[in-house]
């Protein structure tokens, strides 16, 4: 899906920094690559090295057509924008980048990196999502704001803030599109974080798709549950949490006086076969 383009991203918080190619009058020059250091407040965890290598390629054969967005740090320089388009360069074996000189502080330069990163489409959805955390929650942006700032609606920031919230196993799988944004939302409906981990396991081994994974959770959401004592919780939960994660469905642990019980649910024929598999049974 094409984003929305950004209409007050970085040249709202720095003149001049625009997303089309300067003039090289515009104040653009070429610095030495290896003068540049990173950003750390690069909220992009993962990088494509295909695209990077295409990007590479363009490189070679162009120039950097667009210069990276610098400011001065102790003797060398620090980079504020544009880390897709240095590591290209270095990939390509360029000594010096076109670059943009700007004096910011640590919160322009957190907001720039934040904002120029959400913009593009191939952000995953959770690192977009941390994106958003952080302009919110150490750039001091609300809601009303950010939304301005990248054109997006503001329905659509908490949706992806509300991805934050799924198991870290859960989030990876988005990240590494093992999931998509859909079926990770769809899980939100499953309270319990063992529960979402489960179904989503399940899910990806089944391909469902966004649609038949929102009914699957709607099923399991309408299941009754039983109640257990407090002391059988505090002594099961764990276990049952684990043993869910394990074998990707609900796992109850029933204590009674002289033993108890461990029931297993499935979801059709398939779904008790691959149990049986996975007990050694077949």
């Amino acid at each position: 899906m094409h984003r929305k383009a950004l209409g007050r991203g970085l040249e709202a918080l720095i003149p001049g920094a625009t997303e089309s190619v300067p003039d090289r009058s515009s104040g653009a020059q070429m610095l030495p690559v290896e003068e540049i250091g990173p950003n750390p407040f690069q909220p992009r965890t993962r990088f494509d090295d295909t695209a990077l290598q295409e990007l590479a390629a363009s490189i070679k054969a162009s120039g950097v057509l667009q210069p990276v967005l610098v400011r001065r740090h102790a003797d060398s320089f620090q980079l504020v924008a544009g880390e897709r388009r240095l590591r290209a360069a270095q990939l390509a074996g360029l000594d010096k980048i076109p670059a943009v000189l700007k004096q910011v502080d640590d919160r322009q330069m957190m907001e720039l990196a934040l904002i120029e990163n959400v913009q593009r489409e191939d952000l995953n959805p959770i690192d977009e999502a941390k994106a958003y955390k952080a302009l919110v929650t150490t750039v001091g942006l609300t809601h009303e704001q950010l939304s301005e700032r990248i054109g997006k609606q503001r329905s659509s920031i908490s949706n992806a803030l509300r991805l934050l919230t799924l198991p870290v196993e859960v989030q990876d799988m988005v990240s590494r599109g093992t999931l998509s944004a859909g079926h990770a939302r769809a899980l939100l409906g499953l309270a319990a974080s063992g529960d979402q981990l489960a179904a989503a396991r399940y899910v990806v081994a089944k391909g469902f798709s966004v649609r038949r994974t929102e009914a699957f959770v709607n099923r399991r959401a309408r299941k009754p549950h039983k109640k257990i004592a407090a002391k059988q919780m505090g002594e099961f939960v764990e276990w049952e949490n684990k043993l869910q994660q394990r074998f990707a469905t609900k796992v109850r642990i029933t204590a009674g006086p002289r033993g108890g019980t461990v029931e297993f649910e499935y979801y059709g024929n398939e779904d008790l076969e691959r149990l049986f598999e996975a007990w050694g049974v077949l």
